[in-house]
């Protein structure tokens, strides 16, 4: 019986272990590539990645103002240049993308430095599309922490100078926070899949 308990105890340790390394790869790949918007470094393109649009899909929700209001104090500070928001135009909340670019703008940021992505569906298809369709080299990340790390991670992994710069969340919920936290844990697993496979963008 306890041989039993014992061996079901080292399994389940093994898998726990084996369930966590994906995360333990993404901050070990982006450590030292985090930063806060004060300490940021500069570059000529930030990119902001999509989420979710309000209902009626004309605005993001805090959790994407968040993302894209540090990406306009980066413009206005002069750390870069070009905002490339990058998201689903087809979203099913809406044009992601379309209203990114309509809330960079309402903070100063002019149309001719914005450049829309709408093919970026997910963290791999935006760093992807980001070497190989806008053929950038050295990048900003814009995004919240937990997602930063992973999307540090796969944006250096393809060979981006990549660096993140962590983003708010004033008015977010802490289960909208909880929620993505925990959906953020499981998708590094597909982040190193997907570098792994080589998966052509647009196909995850």
């Amino acid at each position: 019986m306890r041989r039993g308990i014992r061996a079901v105890l080292w399994v389940a340790i093994v898998l726990a272990v084996l369930a966590a390394l994906p995360s333990v790869w993404a901050r070990a790949e982006s450590s030292g590539h985090r930063f806060a918007v004060a300490d940021a470094p500069s570059a000529p393109v930030a990119i902001v990645f999509g989420a979710e649009l309000a209902s009626g899909g004309e605005r993001p929700k805090p959790f994407l103002a968040g993302r894209l209001d540090v990406a306009a104090e980066l413009y206005r500070a002069g750390k870069v240049g070009t905002v490339l928001v990058s998201g689903d135009a087809r979203g099913t909340s809406g044009d992601e993308v379309g209203a990114m670019g309509g809330y960079l703008t309402s903070l100063g940021v002019p149309k001719e430095h914005i450049v829309s992505d709408g093919l970026g569906l997910d963290s791999y298809d935006t760093c992807l599309r980001a070497r190989d369709v806008y053929g950038l080299h050295r990048i900003l990340l814009v995004s919240q922490n937990f997602h930063l790390v992973r999307a540090v991670a796969l944006c250096r992994r393809l060979g981006l100078d990549a660096d993140g710069v962590n983003a708010r969340c004033d008015n977010c919920r802490t289960s909208t926070m909880v929620k993505n936290r925990v959906r953020d844990f499981a998708a590094c697993h597909k982040a190193l899949y997907d570098l792994w496979s080589a998966r052509p963008a647009g196909t995850g």
